[in-house]
Protein backbone atom coordinates (compact mmCIF):
# COMPACT_ATOMS: atom_id res chain seq x y z
CA UNK A 1 0.00 0.00 0.00
CA UNK A 2 1.10 3.60 -0.58
CA UNK A 3 0.58 6.68 -2.72
CA UNK A 4 1.95 5.07 -5.89
CA UNK A 5 4.84 7.55 -6.03
CA UNK A 6 7.26 4.62 -6.29
CA UNK A 7 6.29 4.74 -9.99
CA UNK A 8 7.37 8.38 -10.20
CA UNK A 9 9.02 8.03 -13.66
CA UNK A 10 5.73 6.88 -15.16
CA UNK A 11 3.78 9.46 -13.16
CA UNK A 12 5.91 12.25 -14.64
CA UNK A 13 5.95 10.76 -18.14
CA UNK A 14 2.19 10.35 -18.43
CA UNK A 15 1.20 13.68 -16.84
CA UNK A 16 3.81 15.71 -18.72
CA UNK A 17 3.08 13.96 -22.01
CA UNK A 18 -0.67 14.50 -21.72
CA UNK A 19 -0.27 18.17 -20.78
CA UNK A 20 2.06 18.79 -23.73
CA UNK A 21 -0.34 17.08 -26.14
CA UNK A 22 -3.21 19.22 -24.87
CA UNK A 23 -1.11 22.39 -24.99
CA UNK A 24 0.01 21.74 -28.57
CA UNK A 25 -3.61 21.51 -29.70
CA UNK A 26 -4.42 24.93 -28.19
CA UNK A 27 -1.22 26.74 -29.15
CA UNK A 28 -1.37 25.15 -32.59
CA UNK A 29 -4.90 26.44 -33.15
CA UNK A 30 -3.89 29.91 -31.97
CA UNK A 31 -0.95 29.82 -34.38
CA UNK A 32 -3.10 28.56 -37.25
CA UNK A 33 -5.67 31.36 -36.90
CA UNK A 34 -3.19 34.17 -36.21
CA UNK A 35 -2.67 36.53 -39.17
CA UNK A 36 0.23 38.63 -37.88
CA UNK A 37 3.49 37.07 -39.11
CA UNK A 38 5.60 38.51 -36.28
CA UNK A 39 3.20 37.23 -33.65
CA UNK A 40 3.06 33.80 -35.31
CA UNK A 41 6.87 33.68 -35.08
CA UNK A 42 6.75 34.54 -31.36
CA UNK A 43 4.17 31.81 -30.76
CA UNK A 44 6.43 29.29 -32.50
CA UNK A 45 9.40 30.32 -30.34
CA UNK A 46 7.32 29.96 -27.17
CA UNK A 47 6.47 26.38 -28.16
CA UNK A 48 10.09 25.49 -27.43
CA UNK A 49 9.06 24.87 -23.82
CA UNK A 50 6.55 22.22 -24.90
CA UNK A 51 9.36 20.09 -26.27
CA UNK A 52 11.51 20.74 -23.20
CA UNK A 53 8.70 19.39 -20.98
CA UNK A 54 8.17 16.47 -23.36
CA UNK A 55 11.89 15.72 -23.24
CA UNK A 56 11.83 15.68 -19.44
CA UNK A 57 8.90 13.27 -19.58
CA UNK A 58 10.74 10.91 -21.90
CA UNK A 59 13.89 11.03 -19.78
CA UNK A 60 11.79 10.08 -16.77
CA UNK A 61 10.24 7.16 -18.65
CA UNK A 62 13.69 5.84 -19.58
CA UNK A 63 14.60 5.74 -15.88
CA UNK A 64 11.72 3.31 -15.38
CA UNK A 65 13.40 0.73 -17.59
CA UNK A 66 15.58 -1.95 -16.06
CA UNK A 67 18.44 -0.94 -18.35
CA UNK A 68 18.05 2.52 -19.96
CA UNK A 69 20.67 1.61 -22.57
CA UNK A 70 18.22 -0.96 -23.94
CA UNK A 71 15.36 1.52 -24.26
CA UNK A 72 15.03 0.90 -27.99
CA UNK A 73 14.08 -2.72 -27.25
CA UNK A 74 10.71 -1.38 -26.12
CA UNK A 75 9.90 -0.81 -29.80
CA UNK A 76 10.45 -4.45 -30.78
CA UNK A 77 6.75 -5.37 -30.73
CA UNK A 78 5.00 -2.39 -32.29
CA UNK A 79 1.53 -3.49 -33.32
CA UNK A 80 1.44 -6.40 -30.86
CA UNK A 81 2.37 -4.78 -27.57
CA UNK A 82 0.49 -1.86 -26.00
CA UNK A 83 3.74 -0.69 -24.39
CA UNK A 84 5.58 -0.69 -27.72
CA UNK A 85 2.67 1.15 -29.32
CA UNK A 86 2.78 3.78 -26.57
CA UNK A 87 6.51 4.39 -27.01
CA UNK A 88 6.13 4.47 -30.80
CA UNK A 89 3.20 6.91 -30.64
CA UNK A 90 5.02 9.13 -28.16
CA UNK A 91 8.20 9.09 -30.21
CA UNK A 92 6.29 9.94 -33.38
CA UNK A 93 4.53 12.82 -31.64
CA UNK A 94 7.79 14.13 -30.21
CA UNK A 95 9.70 13.77 -33.49
CA UNK A 96 7.05 15.15 -35.86
CA UNK A 97 6.05 18.03 -33.59
CA UNK A 98 9.62 18.84 -32.61
CA UNK A 99 10.81 18.79 -36.21
CA UNK A 100 7.94 21.10 -37.20
CA UNK A 101 9.06 23.52 -34.47
CA UNK A 102 12.72 23.36 -35.51
CA UNK A 103 12.03 24.00 -39.20
CA UNK A 104 9.55 26.75 -38.33
CA UNK A 105 11.83 28.59 -35.93
CA UNK A 106 14.72 28.67 -38.42
CA UNK A 107 12.38 29.67 -41.24
CA UNK A 108 12.81 26.52 -43.33
CA UNK A 109 9.26 25.21 -43.07
CA UNK A 110 7.39 25.57 -46.39
CA UNK A 111 4.24 27.67 -45.77
CA UNK A 112 2.07 25.32 -47.84
CA UNK A 113 3.14 22.36 -45.72
CA UNK A 114 3.25 24.07 -42.33
CA UNK A 115 -0.46 23.96 -41.48
CA UNK A 116 -0.81 20.33 -42.55
CA UNK A 117 2.26 19.37 -40.53
CA UNK A 118 0.85 21.10 -37.45
CA UNK A 119 -2.49 19.32 -37.85
CA UNK A 120 -0.68 15.97 -38.11
CA UNK A 121 1.30 16.79 -34.96
CA UNK A 122 -1.89 17.59 -33.05
CA UNK A 123 -3.50 14.35 -34.23
CA UNK A 124 -0.42 12.41 -33.14
CA UNK A 125 -0.77 13.98 -29.70
CA UNK A 126 -4.30 12.58 -29.39
CA UNK A 127 -3.12 9.18 -30.63
CA UNK A 128 -0.30 9.30 -28.07
CA UNK A 129 -2.75 9.80 -25.20
CA UNK A 130 -4.95 7.00 -26.52
CA UNK A 131 -1.94 4.68 -26.78
CA UNK A 132 -1.08 5.48 -23.16
CA UNK A 133 -4.55 4.45 -22.02
CA UNK A 134 -4.26 1.09 -23.81
CA UNK A 135 -1.16 0.14 -21.78
CA UNK A 136 -3.28 0.00 -18.63
CA UNK A 137 -6.32 -1.79 -20.03
CA UNK A 138 -5.21 -5.09 -18.49
CA UNK A 139 -8.02 -7.49 -17.64
CA UNK A 140 -6.02 -8.98 -14.75
CA UNK A 141 -5.77 -5.54 -13.09
CA UNK A 142 -9.44 -4.73 -12.37
CA UNK A 143 -8.71 -1.34 -10.81
CA UNK A 144 -7.20 -0.14 -14.11
CA UNK A 145 -9.33 -2.11 -16.55
CA UNK A 146 -12.13 0.49 -16.68
CA UNK A 147 -13.23 3.50 -18.66
CA UNK A 148 -12.11 5.68 -15.76
CA UNK A 149 -8.50 5.15 -16.83
CA UNK A 150 -9.16 6.44 -20.33
CA UNK A 151 -11.23 9.34 -19.00
CA UNK A 152 -8.57 10.35 -16.46
CA UNK A 153 -5.77 10.43 -19.03
CA UNK A 154 -7.70 12.62 -21.46
CA UNK A 155 -8.96 14.83 -18.63
CA UNK A 156 -5.36 15.53 -17.59
CA UNK A 157 -4.74 16.85 -21.10
CA UNK A 158 -7.87 19.01 -20.87
CA UNK A 159 -6.89 20.36 -17.43
CA UNK A 160 -3.20 21.09 -17.88
CA UNK A 161 -2.89 21.53 -21.63
CA UNK A 162 -5.00 24.66 -22.20
CA UNK A 163 -3.54 26.40 -19.14
CA UNK A 164 0.03 25.66 -20.27
CA UNK A 165 -0.91 26.94 -23.72
CA UNK A 166 -2.33 30.13 -22.23
CA UNK A 167 0.97 30.71 -20.41
CA UNK A 168 3.03 30.21 -23.58
CA UNK A 169 0.76 32.48 -25.61
CA UNK A 170 0.92 35.15 -22.92
CA UNK A 171 4.71 34.85 -22.91
CA UNK A 172 4.58 35.43 -26.68
CA UNK A 173 2.62 38.65 -26.04
CA UNK A 174 -0.37 37.27 -27.87
CA UNK A 175 -3.66 38.96 -27.03
CA UNK A 176 -5.17 35.65 -26.03
CA UNK A 177 -7.65 35.20 -23.20
CA UNK A 178 -8.71 31.67 -24.08
CA UNK A 179 -12.27 31.91 -22.80
CA UNK A 180 -13.37 28.80 -24.68
CA UNK A 181 -10.29 26.81 -23.66
CA UNK A 182 -10.75 27.93 -20.04
CA UNK A 183 -14.36 26.74 -20.17
CA UNK A 184 -13.14 23.35 -21.45
CA UNK A 185 -10.72 23.09 -18.52
CA UNK A 186 -13.45 24.07 -16.04
CA UNK A 187 -15.74 21.37 -17.44
CA UNK A 188 -12.83 18.91 -17.28
CA UNK A 189 -12.48 19.70 -13.57
CA UNK A 190 -16.15 18.91 -13.01
CA UNK A 191 -15.77 15.70 -15.02
CA UNK A 192 -12.71 14.75 -12.94
CA UNK A 193 -14.74 15.18 -9.75
CA UNK A 194 -17.43 12.91 -11.20
CA UNK A 195 -14.83 10.29 -12.14
CA UNK A 196 -13.39 10.36 -8.61
CA UNK A 197 -16.81 9.85 -7.01
CA UNK A 198 -17.87 7.08 -9.38
CA UNK A 199 -14.55 5.26 -9.20
CA UNK A 200 -14.56 5.47 -5.39
CA UNK A 201 -17.90 3.68 -5.38
CA UNK A 202 -16.59 0.98 -7.71
CA UNK A 203 -13.48 0.33 -5.62
CA UNK A 204 -15.62 -0.97 -2.79
CA UNK A 205 -16.97 -3.70 -5.09
CA UNK A 206 -13.57 -4.91 -6.35
CA UNK A 207 -11.57 -7.51 -4.47
CA UNK A 208 -9.44 -10.56 -5.02
CA UNK A 209 -9.15 -13.60 -2.80
CA UNK A 210 -6.61 -11.79 -0.64
CA UNK A 211 -7.10 -8.07 -1.20
CA UNK A 212 -9.81 -5.39 -1.14
CA UNK A 213 -9.30 -2.59 -3.67
CA UNK A 214 -10.62 0.07 -1.31
CA UNK A 215 -7.91 -0.88 1.22
CA UNK A 216 -5.03 -0.26 -1.20
CA UNK A 217 -4.90 3.46 -0.44
CA UNK A 218 -6.20 4.34 3.03
CA UNK A 219 -5.66 8.06 2.33
CA UNK A 220 -7.31 7.91 -1.10
CA UNK A 221 -10.11 10.33 -0.24
CA UNK A 222 -7.87 12.86 1.50
CA UNK A 223 -5.33 12.89 -1.33
CA UNK A 224 -8.06 13.27 -3.94
CA UNK A 225 -9.38 16.29 -2.04
CA UNK A 226 -5.91 17.82 -2.08
CA UNK A 227 -5.67 17.06 -5.79
CA UNK A 228 -8.95 18.83 -6.57
CA UNK A 229 -8.03 21.80 -4.37
CA UNK A 230 -4.71 22.24 -6.18
CA UNK A 231 -6.25 21.89 -9.64
CA UNK A 232 -9.12 24.24 -8.79
CA UNK A 233 -6.70 26.82 -7.38
CA UNK A 234 -4.52 26.50 -10.48
CA UNK A 235 -7.41 27.00 -12.86
CA UNK A 236 -8.58 29.88 -10.68
CA UNK A 237 -5.37 31.74 -11.53
CA UNK A 238 -6.64 31.74 -15.11
CA UNK A 239 -10.40 31.92 -14.65
CA UNK A 240 -10.54 34.75 -12.10
CA UNK A 241 -8.97 37.38 -14.39
CA UNK A 242 -11.22 36.22 -17.24
CA UNK A 243 -14.32 36.56 -15.07
CA UNK A 244 -13.19 40.10 -14.19
CA UNK A 245 -12.62 40.80 -17.92
CA UNK A 246 -8.90 41.27 -17.45
CA UNK A 247 -5.90 39.86 -19.27
CA UNK A 248 -4.35 37.03 -17.23
CA UNK A 249 -0.81 37.82 -16.09
CA UNK A 250 2.09 35.53 -17.01
CA UNK A 251 3.07 35.06 -13.36
CA UNK A 252 -0.44 34.04 -12.36
CA UNK A 253 -0.65 31.61 -15.26
CA UNK A 254 2.74 30.12 -14.32
CA UNK A 255 1.57 29.57 -10.74
CA UNK A 256 -1.60 28.03 -12.11
CA UNK A 257 0.33 25.59 -14.29
CA UNK A 258 2.45 24.49 -11.33
CA UNK A 259 -0.62 23.94 -9.13
CA UNK A 260 -2.53 21.99 -11.78
CA UNK A 261 0.46 19.79 -12.59
CA UNK A 262 1.05 19.09 -8.89
CA UNK A 263 -2.60 18.12 -8.52
CA UNK A 264 -2.48 15.80 -11.50
CA UNK A 265 0.77 14.25 -10.28
CA UNK A 266 -1.02 13.38 -7.03
CA UNK A 267 -3.90 11.90 -8.99
CA UNK A 268 -1.60 9.84 -11.19
CA UNK A 269 0.30 8.60 -8.16
CA UNK A 270 -3.00 7.38 -6.73
CA UNK A 271 -3.72 5.65 -10.03
CA UNK A 272 -0.51 3.63 -9.81
CA UNK A 273 -1.13 2.99 -6.13
CA UNK A 274 -4.38 1.24 -7.05
CA UNK A 275 -2.53 -1.52 -8.89
CA UNK A 276 -3.75 -4.97 -7.92
CA UNK A 277 -4.02 -8.31 -9.72
CA UNK A 278 -7.00 -10.59 -9.88
CA UNK A 279 -5.50 -13.42 -7.82
CA UNK A 280 -7.57 -16.54 -7.56
CA UNK A 281 -10.95 -14.82 -7.49
CA UNK A 282 -12.48 -11.52 -8.43
CA UNK A 283 -15.78 -9.88 -7.72
CA UNK A 284 -17.21 -6.55 -8.74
Amino acid sequence: MGSGWHEWPLVIFTVFGQCVAGALIVTGLAWLYEKDAALKARIVRSMFFLWVVMGVGFMASVLHLGSPLRAFNSLNRVGDSALSNEIAAGSAFFAVGGFWWLLSVIGKMPPALSKIWMAVSQLLGIIFIWAMTRVYQIDTVPTWYTGYTTAAFFLTAALGGPLLAALLLRAANATYKGTLAAAVSALALLASCAVIVLQSQDLSTIHSAIQQASALLPDYGTLQVWRIVLVAAGLGCWLCPLIRHREPKAFGLAVGVVLVVLGELIGRGLFYGLHMTVGTAIAG
